[in-house]
C-alpha cells in the first residue's frame, strides 16, 4: 500500500478450482501473489487494498462458510475467518462482488491489477469502472488510469523476507535429502519413474506434499532432452541419470539438478564432461555477490566451457572467438540460472532499462550450467554422443556474498562415487 500511495486502489484475485474430469478437480494451488500478498489459500476470492481508507485498507472478498460444503471439503475461513484469522479489515461475501466493489473504487485515480491474466477479472472491471462513471453528475470520480499490479509486486518478491527463507531452506533441505535417497536406489533395471517415485515419497514422508514442478528423471541419452519429463526408461548401466526435481515448501519451491552414473562410477568421457560442467557451476557460483551483475554467472560458466571442449575437441578455434559467435550453443544452450521463490521460474526483471540488473542481498537464483551432445551428433568423437550433464543449486544472495541453499546433495565426482557405492 505504500507503493500505491493514497488515493489508488488495487486488486489481486485468487486462483479458480479447475476441472479435471467429470466432478474431480486438479489439486488447487492458490496464485503465488495473492498468497503473497494474503497467505489466503481459498478460490474464490479477491483482495482489494485502499491505502487511507477510514474503515479498513484491506478488503477479502471470499466465500461465506457453508457447512455442507466444510462436511463434504473440509473447513474454510467464511467472512468471520478472513478478518479474524487472515487480518482482512473487512470481508464480503464474493456473490457480493459487483455491487459492493465499484462504491469501493470511487475517487480512486489508479487501478493496479494483474492485467492480462485474467480475462474474465479484465472484463469486470471495465464494467465496474463504467458503473461508478454513471454517478458524475453527483460529483463521484472514477479511476482514470490502470496500472500493471506486476511492477510493484514482483519487485517485492524479489528479495526475501527472513520468513521467506525459512521456508526455502526448509524445501531445499527435504529436496537434497531426496535427491540423496534417489541416488542411492538408483542400479540397472529400474525405471526413470521408480526413481521419480523414491523422490515424491520422501518429499511427502517429510511434510511436502507438492513437488515445485514435474521431476525430470532422465537417463542416458534422454537427459539431453532439457525437460524430459516422460520418466518411462530402464536404467542402464554405463549410462549416466541426470534428475532435475524439487519440493515445494508453503508455496515456496527448491530445485535442484544432479547428474550421476548409475553404476556407480564414471567412465573417462562422463567424468571429463562432468568436471567441466562442475567447474563451471563453481566459476559461476563464485561471481555472485551483492553488486554483481546478474550475467556475470552465466558469463563465467561460459568461458569454462567453452575453454574446456576446445581442449577436449569438441570444439575447434579460440576461445575468445566461439564464445562471441556462440559456438558453445550447440552443446549448451539455455542460461546458467533463473529466480527462485514462490515459482520455480520466479518473477522479477533481469533488466533494468535495458542494462543487467545488479544483485541484491536477499535474492535467490539457481545456478545451473550444463552439457548435452546429442546420441546422433556427427561433429563428435563417438565417446562423447548422448551424454547429457547439468548440476544445479540454488544459491541466496547474502550481504556479503552467497549461500548454496542446497548444499546437501554432494556433486563433486569422488563424494557421488563414494555415495553411490555405500560409503
Amino acid at each position: 500500500m505504500q507503493h500505491i500511495g493514497t488515493g489508488n486502489i488495487a486488486l489481486i484475485d485468487s486462483a479458480q478450482m479447475r476441472t479435471r474430469n467429470r466432478d474431480v478437480d486438479y489439486p488447487f494451488r492458490q496464485d503465488s501473489g495473492f498468497y503473497y500478498l494474503t497467505g489466503f489459500n481459498e478460490p474464490d476470492a479477491l483482495a482489494v487494498f485502499i491505502p487511507g481508507r477510514e474503515q479498513g485498507e484491506y478488503v477479502l472478498f471470499c466465500r461465506e462458510f457453508d457447512e455442507q460444503k466444510a462436511l463434504w471439503e473440509g473447513a474454510h475461513a467464511g467472512l468471520e475467518g478472513a478478518t479474524a484469522h487472515y487480518g482482512a479489515d473487512e470481508a464480503f461475501p464474493i456473490d457480493e462482488l459487483d455491487e459492493i466493489l465499484p462504491g469501493l473504487m470511487e475517487n480512486t485515480g489508479k487501478v493496479f491489477y494483474p492485467m492480462g491474466e485474467n480475462a474474465e477479472l479484465d472484463h469486470s472491471l471495465q464494467g465496474w469502472i463504467k458503473q461508478v462513471r454513471t454517478k458524475a453528475r453527483a460529483g463521484v470520480t472514477a479511476p482514470g488510469e490502470l496500472v500493471a499490479l506486476e511492477l510493484i509486486l514482483h519487485e517485492m518478491r524479489l528479495v526475501k523476507s527472513p520468513a521467506e527463507l525459512k521456508l526455502m531452506r526448509r524445501a531445499a533441505e527435504v529436496s537434497a535429502a531426496g535427491h540423496v535417497k534417489a541416488m542411492q536406489a538408483a542400479k540397472a533395471g529400474l525405471y526413470e519413474y521408480q526413481i521419480e517415485a523414491e523422490l515424491i515419497y520422501h518429499f511427502a514422508q517429510n511434510g511436502l506434499r507438492s513437488v515445485a514442478y514435474p521431476s525430470i528423471v532422465a537417463s542416458g541419452k534422454n537427459a539431453c532432452v532439457l525437460h524430459y519429463t516422460e520418466n518411462h526408461s530402464p536404467l542402464k548401466n554405463g549410462d549416466l541419470l541426470l534428475i532435475d526435481a524439487g519440493a515445494e515448501c508453503d508455496h515456496y519451491a527448491a530445485d535442484i539438478t544432479r547428474t550421476f552414473p548409475v553404476s556407480g562410477h564414471f567412465s573417462a568421457p562422463q567424468k571429463q564432461l562432468y568436471q567441466l560442467v562442475l567447474d563451471a557451476q563453481f566459476a559461476a557460483i563464485e561471481q555472485i555477490k551483492p553488486g554483481a551483475s546478474w550475467i556475470n554467472a552465466h558469463d563465467a560458466a561460459v568461458a569454462v566451457l567453452t575453454q574446456g571442449l576446445v581442449a577436449l575437441g569438441l570444439l575447434k578455434g579460440r576461445v575468445k572467438k566461439l564464445i562471441e559467435k556462440e559456438k558453445y550453443k550447440p552443446f549448451y544452450m539455455h542460461r546458467t540460472g533463473h529466480w527462485l521463490g514462490m515459482d520455480v521460474h520466479d518473477v522479477g526483471n533481469y533488466k533494468i532499462n535495458q542494462e543487467w540488473r545488479e544483485l541484491e542481498a536477499g535474492m535467490v537464483l539457481t545456478v545451473e550450467p550444463g552439457l548435452y551432445i546429442p546420441a546422433d551428433c556427427k561433429s563428435v568423437d563417438e565417446k562423447w554422443r548422448g551424454i547429457g550433464i547439468r548440476i544445479e543449486d540454488d544459491v541466496l544472495v547474502t550481504e556479503t556474498g552467497y549461500e548454496v541453499l542446497t548444499h546437501g546433495v554432494p556433486k563433486t565426482v569422488v563424494e557421488i562415487e563414494a555415495l553411490m557405492q555405500g560409503n
